[in-house]
């Protein structure tokens, strides 16, 4: 049995009726709220520090904010990935399959 890579999806502040969505920090902040889901869990102690989840990134793609969900967030905390997602279709967000070969970014 052959295992496949794990899957990401932009999460597009664009509504599905074309409007930006609001607050302007949301990708920010959604990223913030999953910075605690890492490979290996959290660092804690005089060691840790300040930074987003590689699970759970925000980014500006061709002018729209988006935040890059990838699938293995599912894995290590299927309730942190149910709340990323409600999150996108509860505000009706547009969310988009990397396909891939696509280019990372």
């Amino acid at each position: 049995m052959t295992s496949h890579p794990p899957r990401q999806y932009y999460i597009q502040g664009v509504t599905l009726e074309g409007r930006s969505f609001r607050p302007s920090d949301w990708a920010e902040r959604l990223a913030g709220a999953m910075s605690s889901f890492r490979p290996g869990g959290s660092a804690g102690g005089i060691g840790a520090f300040i930074g987003y989840s590689p699970y759970c990134v925000p980014r500006v793609i061709d002018g729209v904010k988006c935040v890059i969900v990838n699938e293995a967030l599912k894995g290590i905390e299927p309730m942190a990935w149910d709340f990323v997602m409600n999150f996108a279709r509860d505000n009706g967000l547009k969310v988009v399959e990397v396909l891939p070969g696509a280019p990372q970014v």
